[in-house]
């Protein structure tokens, strides 16, 4: 009887991918350095407890410099970092043309650098919803194009993967990791269609002067199919890290490996055509395609559900093989000095609550309520900033090792980081909830532009003391963060355990799935349906019926 045997990567290869995912990740951190002061000088400023830091153009220039660099050039080059390595070390394959990979780095990167520009010399303070009649500089919305281009390389790169190893491999299912990263790749392709259409359609024409008007209803429609979406293609890792990565590092096995496909399959379906529950008050849109996408927002919530449940089962089956006994003895034999141990247990603590907020966000009449409030922030602060940032740093902290190969700094430091990001971000995000709750709104400057109701700000006085704290202690944890990184250097080669890179398997190994769960095409085309189906006449009606904006404002 012969055993399979897997391939083996060369070690031209290994090196080639580690060297493109470092780059990627470097890119990532470097824009996470740049942001992350301007976090928290913005909850101090807006405090109104520090006023030698007040100023309002300076404050908008932040908050625009820091969303952007956090929201999109973090998630986005980190994404694609971690891409290229799981295609590879998953597929055991290498890239199909490094060189096309390469330059999809370089047409984001340089996009990177020309929207920094703007957004730190104040000429593109829009905040980051690219919402019309603000309008930044062209040079903003090119370098923010080429971006969005550069991201299309590598999701064409994870798709050509996927295809050739099907090739190659007729029957297999593909690995469970590698299954949810060519998922995001498709989300992205799709999802950000709204948001290049609009950029490059709508906003760059009319900032070079070659267009004196546009159409702010139709801008809101076509940003919409990204405003939302993009939250779970930046998930997407973090969801990959638990299911992938998690399990192994704990001393288990994934509970199941059909259940992740069917949650990476829900994700992608329902997390594109949502975005018009952040249009529930625009006028430009009926009801009915309101209530359609709220639908859409609501389920989106069933995946979630089902990745806790796996996740936490997976531990469990941990824990139990480590010798935990009885209903939760289980808990106490996991290793959480391993850091993607604790990461992971951190976030679902954070993804349940945030989550909930979500499922908030998705009521019309109770978004009515908190959708202009600090509610906002704090529950998009508590989803991405808490629940997949953390696991960021976790897939860092175990990738780190096998692409530079070089020992991680401090495993100990690496623990303190987490748990000051973990608590940082409740000490922050908890009052944020509690403002919206009570009227305090978002998008200003100073709680100063609200004097005029002195009593109403004193009630907001301990809570924003609060977000002071929380605020440092997460600029604390991130630049230890970036401290363990920058201290690896000096780190001696690492062992080959250390070096290795396995991902979990699951507890019955699908040596079969249902072709439905091994298949592109045919989510592709649901995908397709589903958005003309949902974004079809919405954005059509702009030529249509012809709007009273779409007459045209003049800027």
């Amino acid at each position: 009887m012969t055993t399979h045997k897997e391939p083996e990567l060369s070690e031209q290869v290994v090196k080639s991918t580690n060297r493109l995912a470092f780059w990627n990740f470097f890119i990532a951190f470097v824009s996470f350095g740049l942001a992350l002061p301007m976090g928290a000088y913005q909850v101090l400023s807006r405090s109104g407890m520090f006023p030698k830091l007040e100023n309002t153009e300076l404050y908008y220039t932040s908050v625009s410099s820091h969303g952007v660099l956090m929201a999109y050039v973090l998630s986005t080059f980190f994404i694609m970092g971690f891409g290229y390595h799981t295609a590879v070390n998953s597929l055991k394959q290498k890239l199909w043309s490094p060189k096309f990979s390469w330059t999809g780095f370089w047409v984001a990167t340089i996009g990177v650098a020309l929207a920094s520009i703007s957004l730190l010399s104040g000429k593109a303070s829009v905040l980051y919803t690219f919402y019309p009649p603000e309008l930044a500089e062209p040079m903003f919305y090119i370098g923010a194009a080429m971006l969005v281009i550069g991201s299309w390389f590598w999701c064409v790169d994870m798709v050509v993967a996927v295809v050739v190893w099907k090739k190659a491999n007729p029957g297999k299912p593909v690995p469970v990791i590698m299954f949810g990263t060519v998922m995001n790749a498709l989300l992205w392709l799709w999802t950000s269609l709204g948001v290049a259409s609009e950029v490059v359609f709508q906003l760059i024409p009319t900032s070079l002067g070659w267009a004196d008007t546009l159409d702010p209803g139709l801008s809101r429609t076509l940003f919409s199919e990204t405003l939302h979406a993009i939250v779970y293609f930046w998930l997407f890792p973090a969801y990959l890290v638990m299911y992938g990565i998690l399990p192994k590092e704990a001393g288990g096995k994934l509970f199941s490996d059909k259940m992740a496909r069917i949650a990476f399959v829900m994700l992608f379906i329902f997390s594109v055509p949502i975005g018009m529950h952040h249009l529930y008050v625009d006028p430009m849109q009926a009801a009915g395609w309101k209530l359609l996408h709220m639908f859409g927002t609501f389920m989106v919530a069933v995946p979630t559900f089902l990745t806790g449940f796996t996740i936490i089962a997976s531990m469990e089956i941990a824990g139990r093989l480590r010798g935990g006994k009885g209903l939760f003895g289980w808990m106490k034999t996991l290793d959480f000095s391993n850091p993607v141990v604790l990461a992971g247990t951190l976030s679902l603590l954070m993804l349940t609550v945030g989550g909930w907020g979500g499922v908030i966000n998705a009521s019309y009449s109770l978004d009515s309520l908190v959708h202009n409030t600090a509610w906002i922030p704090g529950h998009f602060h508590l989803i991405y900033g808490g629940t997949t940032v953390i696991m960021y740093f976790a897939a860092a902290y175990w990738l780190w090792p096998k692409i530079t190969g070089r020992r991680l700094f401090s495993k100990k430091l690496a623990n303190l980081q987490l748990w000051l990001w973990f608590i940082g971000m409740w000490i922050t995000t908890i009052p944020w909830h509690y403002l919206g709750i009570i009227g305090q709104p978002r998008r200003i400057d100073s709680v100063k532009a609200y004097e005029q109701a002195s009593e109403l700000v004193k009630t907001w006085d301990f809570s924003m003391y609060m977000m002071n704290i929380g605020a440092l202690i997460l600029l604390l944890s991130g630049l230890i963060f970036l401290f363990i990184l920058l201290m690896n250097r000096t780190q001696p080669q690492a062992n080959d355990k250390d070096r290795l890179v396995e991902y979990a398997q699951a507890i019955h190994p699908p040596f079969h799935v249902p072709h439905i769960l091994n298949s592109l095409s045919f989510w592709n085309w649901t995908m397709l349906i589903y958005l003309i189906a949902s974004y079809g006449y919405p954005v059509l009606q702009f030529w249509i019926i012809g709007t009273p904006e779409s007459i045209g404002w003049g800027y």
